[in-house]
């Protein structure tokens, strides 16, 4: 009986022990799993995809970076650009190289210097050809005002020029040369293949044939006779007209163009060119000169005074 209740007992006891001690473990384990949970853990429970699309996700993402690092170490190497030539040079030897050039909207100037740049670049593939550069290229050329450039597969360079106008000729330094309105200098001429336009005369005078331009605008029945001007000392112009005189206007532009308005006035009511007269001086605004050629006062005495005496009149009234 003794035996007994001890083996209960002990059996008992050892159970307890093991019961205690099962217990003790789940509890540690439990506590040890809380311990590893994270909140990385906890975020990616309550995200909406599952843990293999996780793991997908970042090998693509490892792949990636790795392409990235290899792509930045080949352009780093120039593989790109050699990648470029290469395809340029295939091109080129297949027949995508510029070998005509199509020019259009020339009129005046010479097309031959716009073939020499269009087939003068050091690169002429089609795939690799600069046409900006091109373009900066035709841009110096005098004639042109401006310039589209255009590929047309497989061998040819269409070429579209704006010219400039040419409104005068200008004369310094003993040599001609046609410029625009913004006083641009087109090419040189000959004075025995001088165009019909009017010669600006002096330094820097191609730099004010718009203002010249803008002054005779004020007096349109004097500009079909207007031959020639020369600017002078910087500030001033002389008029030339075809009749052979010569009219002297004041500074700045407002000034300019009152005294032309008068003269045209002037010359509208009393026919003061074609009379022989050889200079007509308006710089200063209270007086109106005129300068007749020594013999003319001689042999037509009466109709010199006439004429400066109506002119005179004409320009106080004015």
């Amino acid at each position: 009986m003794a035996e007994a209740r001890i083996r209960r007992g002990g059996t008992a006891r050892l159970s307890s022990a093991k019961g205690r001690s099962g217990n003790g473990a789940t509890k540690g384990g439990r506590g040890r799993a809380l311990k590893r949970r994270s909140w990385v853990d906890s975020l990616i429970e309550y995200l909406p995809v599952s843990e293999a699309t996780l793991q997908r996700m970042a090998s693509w993402a490892i792949v990636g970076i790795f392409g990235g690092i290899v792509i930045a170490i080949a352009i780093f190497a120039g593989l790109p650009g050699m990648a470029r030539q290469q395809a340029a040079d295939i091109a080129a030897r297949t027949g995508f190289e510029v070998d005509k050039v199509e020019v259009r909207g020339v009129e005046r100037m010479d097309e031959l210097s716009v073939y020499n740049i269009a087939l003068g670049q050091v690169d002429r593939s089609m795939l690799s050809l600069d046409l900006p550069k091109v373009r900066a290229d035709m841009l110096k050329l005098g004639w042109v005002k401006d310039a589209r450039i255009s590929r047309r597969l497989p061998d040819t360079l269409v070429v579209d020029i704006v010219e400039r106008d040419p409104v005068a000729v200008w004369q310094h330094g003993g040599q001609l040369h046609l410029i625009d309105v913004q006083g641009v200098v087109l090419q040189s001429v000959s004075a025995s293949a001088m165009p019909d336009l009017p010669l600006v005369v002096g330094p820097n005078a191609n730099r004010q044939t718009a203002g010249l331009n803008r002054l005779m605008e004020n007096a349109p029945a004097l500009k079909p006779m207007l031959a020639g001007a020369t600017w002078v000392g910087n500030r001033r112009w002389d008029l030339r007209f075809q009749s052979g005189e010569t009219l002297s206007l004041p500074e700045g532009d407002k000034d300019s163009a009152g005294a032309l308005v008068n003269f045209a006035r002037m010359d509208g009511v009393n026919r003061l060119l074609g009379r022989g007269i050889v200079k007509f001086d308006m710089r200063d605004p209270d007086r109106f000169v005129l300068r007749l050629p020594q013999g003319k006062v001689e042999e037509k005495p009466t109709d010199a005074a006439a004429a400066t005496a109506k002119a005179a009149d004409a320009g106080e009234e004015g």
